[in-house]
């Protein structure tokens, strides 16, 4: 938490999920990393940004994600191809301006580019608690988050199971968080805006560590014997929801 005005904030994080078109992808990547992400940067209260390539839960976890209830609204956008995140001082930083006012001062380029985005999906997340993992001292460049990641947003079916689900977070996953190798940190997130009002933020070091130490964790989730096969069922999925990206930017 940090303080603002004598106040404490929680850092904010501005998540937007997308898909791209391959023959768009070379000319959108080059500009969203050489001139769009830079540019976010200099606003006031953005502290760092991280731009990953989905796709990689692999077959194990596919298993589980298969068995999970999602939202089939059509309003919601199911882009699973990119995933970009800006951190702010905390999620205020990111409703003055707030992204409707900055489309409406937008340059002709800038809408034209962002415009090649289809399925979006976007929220705005404060950091509820986070965990560090026996890895953090690998976080980085600065504060950005890890080279790989894995992401999910959701809704609880009804409010009387969201002291389960906290406490499964608290009790269990999260303290396993702490104690497997490759793992940077994890992050619970609550929403200001969007669809979904819970989500999580897995770090790891490299995919490869997320395979080897989480993966078998993960992939035992609907075992009834498991405190997770209890809480799964009481999930509502955003489309996008979860999925495991690479960072493509930074990609130091």
């Amino acid at each position: 938490m940090k303080k603002k005005g004598g106040e404490i904030m929680n850092p904010g994080i501005y998540a937007t999920w997308y898909e791209l078109e391959e023959e768009s992808k070379p000319e959108f990547l080059d500009w969203m990393h050489n001139s769009y992400i830079p540019q976010e940067l200099t606003r006031p209260g953005y502290l760092w940004a991280a731009h990953y390539e989905l796709g990689y839960v692999g077959e194990a976890v596919q298993k589980v994600v298969d068995t999970l209830i999602y939202d089939k609204s059509s309003a919601l956008g199911s882009g699973r191809g990119f995933l970009i995140l800006f951190g702010g001082l905390s999620a205020y930083t990111f409703f003055d301006p707030n992204p409707n006012q900055k489309e409406e001062q937008q340059d002709e380029n800038t809408s034209k580019m962002l415009g090649m985005r289809k399925e979006v999906y976007t929220c705005t997340f404060s950091e509820e608690y986070r965990v560090d993992g026996l890895d953090v001292k690998q976080r980085g460049p600065g504060i950005t988050t890890a080279p790989a990641i894995q992401m999910g947003n959701f809704n609880i079916d009804n409010y009387t199971n969201e002291t389960e689900t906290c406490s499964w977070y608290a009790q269990y996953r999260l303290p396993f968080m702490t104690e497997i190798p490759g793992c940077i940190g994890a992050r619970k997130l609550l929403a200001s805006s969007g669809w979904g009002k819970h989500s999580i933020l897995y770090e790891f070091t490299s995919l490869e560590a997320r395979e080897n130490y989480f993966v078998p964790h993960e992939a035992n989730s609907n075992d009834e014997k498991v405190w997770t096969s209890k809480i799964l069922p009481t999930l509502i999925h955003a489309p996008c929801s979860p999925n495991v990206g690479k960072r493509i930017w930074p990609n130091k």
